[in-house]
């Protein structure tokens, strides 16, 4: 008989706030090979430096324990000026992915609604403060400083108790309203992540704030992940037309629960 297809533990994690950072290949992976930026290399350095082909942008991560590991930088354009994004150690690649994805996607409709805060209004989540919303479950904050007047910088956090911070993003006063609106409706997403370490990424194990649904995944499927997701975004470079797949892991009907 032949052997048994290798099987890796995968676990399927909900809120997907809550589900540690995951892989950052899925973010740079795809950027080099599909997108076109480059990336600079520095082997004494344990950074990534990836620049878009217009030069415009740059995109860094870089390990600080004290602060932002995910920094996205855009120089000023005739419309708009220099604006920035920054994501912490344990921002899912989820939903940084959701950010450059639309950054290197199709420019949006023009007339196509990009407030921030409706994709969060239909998953539940509720008033906060003066601009802000609060999810379901308490542990997430999206709020917006400023005025109404003259709008300033957004702020993404993730809390456990008594205040201990679990990651932060950061959006500038001038980040493109579309780009904030791809982050929200990731984060707003009920789909749950995958994660092969969970029991080591996880901000926490309570079973009152997160679901792991443990199930064994061909490891072919594991391998394919991020080729299918290269090779979706690619199509959609050479074709403006063509919509980016969602990843193809999905979680079974049945699991292990933890």
């Amino acid at each position: 008989m032949p052997p048994a297809p290798e099987t890796v533990e995968i676990d399927f994690i909900t809120p997907r706030h809550l589900a540690g950072g995951g892989d950052p290949a899925w973010i740079t992976v795809p950027l080099h090979r599909a997108c076109g930026w480059s990336h600079g290399n520095d082997p004494l350095m344990p950074r990534v430096l990836l620049s878009s082909p217009d030069q415009k942008a740059l995109l860094r991560l870089e390990p600080d324990p004290d602060g932002q590991w995910w920094t996205l930088h855009h120089a000023a354009e005739p419309d708009r000026p220099a604006w920035y994004a920054s994501f912490g150690a344990r921002t899912p690649v989820e939903l940084i992915a959701a950010v450059t994805d639309a950054l290197t996607g199709p420019p949006p409709d023009a007339s196509a609604p990009s407030d921030p805060y409706e994709p969060l209004r239909q998953d539940g989540w509720s008033e906060y403060g003066v601009q802000g919303l609060v999810s379901p479950d308490e542990s997430a904050y999206v709020e917006r400083l400023g005025t109404l007047d003259a709008p300033g910088a957004w702020f993404v956090t993730v809390t456990l108790g008594f205040g201990q911070k679990v990651w932060e993003a950061r959006f500038g006063a001038h980040t493109p309203s579309h780009l904030v609106a791809a982050f929200t409706t990731a984060l707003a997403d009920p789909k749950p992540v995958h994660r092969t370490d969970s029991g080591r990424s996880l901000p926490t194990l309570d079973p009152n704030l997160v679901t792991r649904r443990t199930t064994d995944v061909l490891a072919v499927h594991i391998a394919s992940a991020l080729e299918d997701r290269v090779q979706s975004l690619a199509a959609r470079r050479a074709s403006p037309s063509a919509i980016p797949s969602s990843p193809p892991l999905s979680p079974p009907k049945s699991g292990r629960h933890r």
